[in-house]
C-alpha cells in the first residue's frame, strides 16, 4: 500500500504533476459511467489548473490517426504552451511509450494527478505503472470514464488495492490552492465557475452582489 499522508505529502504547485491519458473524440464516446460533458470539462479543468499553478503538464493519445480519434480540441486549446502531447503508435499503458515515460521523468515531480479515457484501460494501466516507478499516484475518476458502472467500481477497487489515492477534480485543485488568499484564488475561482463546478459561478455572482450592497 501506499505511504502518502496528507498530512506529510499534500500536494503543491512543486511536488506535482499532470498526466491526461487518451481524452481522444472517438474514446470520449465509449463513456457511459456518467456524463460525458462532466469528463470533458474536468479534463479541460485539470488542464487549466496546470497553467494556473504553474505544473507541467503532459497529454497522450493512442493512434490518434485511428476510430480513437485526435485529442479533444478544446483539451488542446488549455494546455499551457509547450506542454507534450506524446502520440502514442499502439501502446496500451502509456508508459510502455519510451517518448511518455521520458517526458513524465523530466517533469521530475513525485506525486502525479491522473486522468485517462477509458478509465479501467488508459487511467489503470498508467496508474499502475506509475505507482510500480515509485510515484504517488492520484487518480482522477470524474476527469476519467468508461463504458459502465460495473468497470468503473472495479477499477476504483483495484486502484485503492494497488495504492492510489481516488479523488475528483475539485477535490485535487483545492489541495494545491490551499489558501484563497494565494495568487491561484482568482484562477481557481474561474476553474470552478466555468468548468469543474459551475453553480460556484452563481455563489461567486451573489457574494459579489451581497458585497457591494454592504457598501
Amino acid at each position: 500500500m501506499s505511504s502518502n499522508s496528507y498530512l506529510t505529502n499534500r500536494l503543491t504547485p512543486e511536488n506535482t504533476g499532470i498526466l491526461l491519458v487518451d481524452h481522444q473524440t472517438g474514446l470520449i464516446l465509449g463513456v457511459q459511467d456518467h456524463d460525458q460533458n462532466e469528463v470533458r470539462r474536468n479534463a479541460q479543468a485539470l488542464a487549466r489548473t496546470a497553467k494556473v499553478f504553474g505544473l507541467p503538464i503532459v497529454a497522450t493519445t493512442s493512434a490518434p490517426q485511428g476510430p480513437n480519434g485526435p485529442l479533444l480540441p478544446e483539451l488542446v486549446a488549455e494546455l499551457p504552451d509547450g506542454a507534450p502531447i506524446i502520440h502514442r503508435t499502439g501502446e496500451v499503458d502509456a508508459f510502455d511509450d519510451p517518448n511518455f515515460d521520458d517526458a513524465v521523468r523530466a517533469m521530475n515531480r513525485p506525486n502525479l494527478i491522473i486522468a485517462g479515457v477509458i478509465t479501467d484501460v488508459c487511467l489503470m494501466f498508467a496508474s499502475l505503472s506509475a505507482l510500480g516507478r515509485g510515484y504517488e499516484v492520484h487518480a482522477v475518476f470524474d476527469a476519467s470514464g468508461t463504458t459502465n458502472k460495473l468497470a468503473r467500481e472495479t477499477s476504483l477497487l483495484r486502484l485503492q488495492n494497488a495504492g492510489a489515492t481516488l479523488n475528483s477534480t475539485v477535490g485535487v485543485v483545492s489541495e494545491l490552492l490551499r489558501d484563497w488568499k494565494t495568487p491561484g484564488g482568482a484562477g481557481t475561482a474561474d476553474i470552478f465557475s466555468n468548468l469543474a463546478m459551475p453553480f460556484y459561478g452563481a455563489v461567486s455572482a451573489s457574494h459579489q452582489a451581497a458585497s457591494g450592497n454592504q457598501g
